[in-house]
């Protein structure tokens, strides 16, 4: 019995179980499921969600939006409104506002309502696997940067904004390699996963291969710096002992944007006790 014989031997069991994620790949090949592959847009990245049948467990890439206006209900998961979210997930979307608040309302009050929302999902949300890729979404809609469509993001984030461990990386990982390839390997594509998870990786041999051609790339990061550097080619910026952000980098283009929204509830709020004021007189 040689590698060939092992290697062909797992292709058949997985054969035998994946009827399902073949459907689910054919769905995102013509479109019907949207999963973008090259191109950038602001406030959408890719996640990797994981599903199960049976004994057979694979990767499933969904298209995560966030959309940002003036408000203050702060960040809000649609799944969680829609009663479609996890305690998990739910506690992964708290954790936002949070770091939020820690990097960037240290000299303002944080008037913003953020909606994110996991694209044509139709079951329960759960996990904090994804709490990454959404901050990364928000922080585009925040600075109005766009994020490259080619990398698909895992990992949970602490407050502070470390990139913590996640499980299934091997499957999250072969399952957005398995689009882009389908879609077209243009050498940007890509996952990113947390530094801490690099051990766990067993990749199967297509794979392996392909990043070592630089057809593919697997990011490891520690950091939420380091994944908006990656997705957007800016600098993401450190906080300066004048409590703000470099010019040009990504966190001050975050930092003014929330100035401005603080400054259109202020002048609302404002104008609003004004015409109060007016028709008690």
């Amino acid at each position: 019995i040689g590698r060939g014989h092992v290697e062909r031997a797992v292709e058949k069991r997985i054969y035998r179980s994946n009827l399902f994620e073949e459907r689910i790949k054919e769905l995102v090949e013509k479109d019907i499921f949207w999963i973008e592959t090259d191109g950038t847009k602001v406030g959408q990245i890719n996640g990797v969600s994981i599903l199960m049948t049976g004994d057979h467990e694979f990767g499933r890439p969904n298209r995560i939006t966030a959309t940002v206006s003036v408000g203050r209900e702060g960040v809000v998961a649609i799944e969680r409104e829609s009663k479609m979210s996890g305690n998990v997930h739910t506690k992964g979307v708290m954790i936002l506002s949070s770091f939020l608040k820690e990097r960037f309302a240290h000299n303002k009050p944080l008037s913003l309502t953020a909606s994110l929302c996991f694209e044509q999902s139709y079951g329960l949300v759960e996990g904090d696997s994804a709490s990454s890729t959404e901050l990364f979404a928000l922080l585009s809609g925040l600075a109005g940067v766009p994020i490259y469509q080619g990398i698909a993001v895992t990992g949970s984030v602490s407050q502070k904004g470390e990139i913590q461990a996640v499980g299934s990386v091997t499957r999250k990982a072969e399952a957005f390699f398995d689009i882009c390839k389908r879609k077209g390997l243009n050498g940007r594509q890509g996952v990113i996963i947390p530094a801490k998870n690099v051990k766990n990786l067993m990749l199967k041999q297509e794979v392996v291969e392909s990043v070592r051609e630089g057809k593919f790339h697997i990011w490891p990061i520690s950091t939420v710096e380091e994944g908006v550097e990656i997705l957007t080619g800016e600098k993401a910026g450190t906080l300066q002992p004048d409590g703000t952000y470099p010019k040009g980098t990504l966190f001050r283009k975050v930092d003014e944007r929330l100035l401005e929204l603080a400054e259109v509830a202020r002048k609302f709020a404002k104008e609003e006790e004004g015409k109060k004021e007016g028709s008690k007189k």
